[in-house]
């Protein structure tokens, strides 16, 4: 049966994440980052199926399809067209990130070595316009590290594990290991970018599949439970921030399984009286985290539209089109955030909306002549 309210804390985490991206308030992006990222994590443990324990081909095929296939896809076209991005300004190496980083053009051996960094490692992606895509990776590696160690902490000798004890050991193993890597600086030089936001994955999974075993609780006080949710969410926005970020310190992985699971938690229950309701701001929210994915690839692009406006009315100069992931420019920013953030949800969400339609449509025609 598909659950709507998952739909919406999906929706929910996507538009934080435009938002985020698109250079908005500090203490608004400090809460962001707080839970939206762990709570895709989250949803697909979540609906993590204990039948694929038996049928594991099954359930790697899946994730294949729906995250490495697209993450190959997408990478390679971008990677293909580096020249003519360079060649129009759309990237340049005169305008960059806030930090001053800059992207340079790619010869024929460094295209080639992200390409085979794209298909054996799922890195290599350019960082300037898919800078989300570790997330493919992420989910996949986790999703098969969860896999594994449910098999294997299912098979322990002589005891006999329930679901919960079980799930329980996954997240304890996968959280020492990231204390390990942080605590002694440790690259598990095996998967790409380290493994932290991996390992990490893999802790949410398992948060996810217990909340779904034990919601029922929740659903017993959900206003006394949402208010409590909200107000550490907004302690730990203003005095103790944390993120799945690769610059994390050790202080944040400390903090991260609680603020991102309270944070989840306050947008599930949202998300709960959001899906009772009816009207068009529900059936946009379900649709959006439907089709998540579609905005996380696209949303960058759909920035470049905001900021060729911006350039046209302010006068700027064309290269600033190359700025990641916005134009970082104080005298003409003001609210633009606001309109970025429109701007990368929806276009894309309309893009694929009627390439469906159109879709649709052919499809119908051919079947009729048939």
């Amino acid at each position: 049966m598909r659950n709507t309210t998952i739909s919406i804390c999906k929706a929910l985490a996507i538009i934080c994440m435009v938002i985020g991206h698109a250079d908005s308030p500090h203490y608004l992006m400090n809460f962001i980052y707080l839970w939206h990222m762990p709570l895709f994590f989250i949803t697909a443990g979540y609906f993590f199926s204990t039948k694929y324990l038996n049928d594991e081909i099954t359930f790697i095929k899946k994730r294949v399809k729906s995250l490495y296939i697209p993450f190959v896809k997408w990478s390679v076209i971008v990677l293909l067209l580096n020249p003519l991005f360079f060649a129009t300004g759309f990237l340049n190496e005169h305008f960059g990130n806030p930090g001053g980083g800059v992207t340079h053009p790619l010869n024929a051996k460094q295209m080639l070595q992200s390409f085979v960094d794209i298909i054996f490692t799922m890195g290599g992606y350019d960082v300037f316009l898919l800078s989300a895509f570790w997330f493919f990776r992420a989910l996949l590696v986790a999703s098969i590290g969860y896999l594994v160690l449910f098999k294997l902490f299912k098979k322990v000798p002589y005891i006999r594990l329930n679901e919960t004890c079980i799930v329980c050991a996954i997240c304890i193993t996968a959280y020492v290991f990231v204390l390990f890597k942080f605590g002694f600086g440790i690259k598990y030089r095996c998967i790409n970018q380290g493994g932290y936001r991996d390992l990490m994955g893999i802790f949410f999974m398992g948060i996810g599949f217990l909340f779904r075993k034990y919601e029922e609780y929740i659903k017993r006080y959900p206003i006394t439970i949402g208010i409590v949710c909200l107000a550490a969410t907004l302690i730990f926005t203003f005095w103790f921030g944390t993120s799945m970020s690769l610059n994390s310190k050790l202080k944040h992985v400390y903090r991260l399984p609680f603020a991102a699971t309270v944070g989840f938690t306050f947008v599930y229950i949202l998300s709960s009286y959001i899906d009772k309701t009816s009207g068009w701001a529900k059936r946009f929210l379900v649709y959006c985290g439907d089709h998540s994915l579609q905005i996380m690839i696209w949303h960058i692009f759909a920035y470049k539209i905001v900021a060729l406006l911006q350039i046209f009315v302010w006068n700027l100069e064309w290269e600033q089109i190359g700025c990641h992931m916005v134009i970082h420019n104080a005298e003409t920013s003001n609210y633009l955030w606001i309109l970025y953030s429109i701007a990368g949800v929806c276009i894309p969400l309309a893009w694929k909306y009627y390439y469906d339609k159109i879709c649709t449509k052919h499809f119908l025609r051919s079947s009729s002549l048939s």
